[in-house]
This record gives C-alpha cells, sequence and structure tokens, in this order.
C-alpha cells in the first residue's frame, strides 16, 4: 500500500515558515498532540508560533506541502551550548501526517532543519523522542543523531510567572 499512496502524492514542497501559516501550523500541531493525547490551547499555539516567527534568531519553523494540503512541520529552536562551545539546535517539534509518512517528508523536513543549523554555524542538533517512537529514532539515526549513554537524564519544567 505505501508504494501504491506513494505513487499517486502531489509534489512535494518544505518552505520556510511566515505568518500566512500559522493557522495550518495550529492545526498540524493539535493533530500532533493528540496523538500523544496531549491538549492544545490554539490561541497559545498561535502566538508561539507568531513570537518564534517574528524572532528568527530565536529559530525557524518549516511547512511540509503536498499540493495544497499542509501534511507536516518542523520547529527548530537554537540557543547556545556551553558543551559545544556554540549554537546548538534543537528539533523542538516534528509532525508528519499519518497518510505521509514512510514518504520522504520526515527526512525532508530534517534536512531543511540541518541546512539551518548550517548556516547559523551550529556545532550541534538534539531532539527528545520517546523510546518506543521507532520510526522518529530510525529517522533521526539516519540523520547521525543517537541517544545519549552518558547517564544524562533530560529534566524540565515551566518558570513561574514573573511576580509570583
Amino acid at each position: 500500500m505505501h508504494g501504491e499512496r506513494s505513487q499517486s502524492l502531489p509534489k512535494l514542497i518544505v518552505r520556510g515558515a511566515g505568518a500566512e501559516d500559522i493557522d495550518a501550523l495550529v492545526l498540524l500541531m493539535r493533530e500532533f498532540y493528540s496523538e500523544s493525547s496531549f491538549t492544545l490551547d490554539d490561541r497559545w499555539a498561535e502566538s508561539s508560533f507568531r513570537s518564534l516567527l517574528a524572532s528568527p534568531t530565536l529559530g525557524a519553523v518549516w511547512v511540509a506541502h503536498a499540493g495544497l494540503e499542509a501534511v507536516g512541520h518542523a520547529v527548530l529552536s537554537v540557543r547556545y551550548a556551553m558543551e559545544f562551545g556554540g549554537l546548538s539546535g534543537y528539533i523542538d517539534d516534528l509532525y508528519v501526517k499519518p497518510n505521509f509518512r514512510r514518504t520522504g517528508v520526515g527526512r525532508s523536513l530534517v534536512a531543511a532543519l540541518y541546512a539551518e543549523c548550517s548556516s547559523r554555524a551550529c556545532k550541534s542538533i538534539q531532539v527528545e523522542v520517546g523510546k518506543s517512537n521507532a520510526s522518529a529514532l530510525a529517522l533521526y539515526s539516519r540523520f547521525g543523531l543517537k541517544a545519549a549513554e552518558d547517564g544524562r537524564v533530560l529534566l524540565s519544567g515551566a518558570l513561574p510567572a514573573a511576580g509570583t
């Protein structure tokens, strides 16, 4: 079935997202979150995309289209990493609609992220992946990413709002 589907897919276009893509990006993000049983506040998501797109030094967003349909997106955040002595890219979100998986969309989005990191002279790239997400692990492995084996555990949490 994959072969039949890939032959009938419209031409894939991956491009940097702009403000005109925010509605489509929020819809993709909602689908992404629902797969993991997370809820998404659409206004928060819209504001987050708007903020990132208005501050390119913080990162970038790409959207993949098959014909007129937005079928995936990727979000890159950039930070300075002392461990590497320079900028580090962080794949913050990567989502491909189920009917378009294993058709090259994810690979194209990651390639765009890598090209952006290279143009920014990033010295490393990181991504979080669930241990059971074999497809994502295989995709990132093709780009040379592997699980840290030095005992580190990623800890994260939201900061309290200012003034609280």
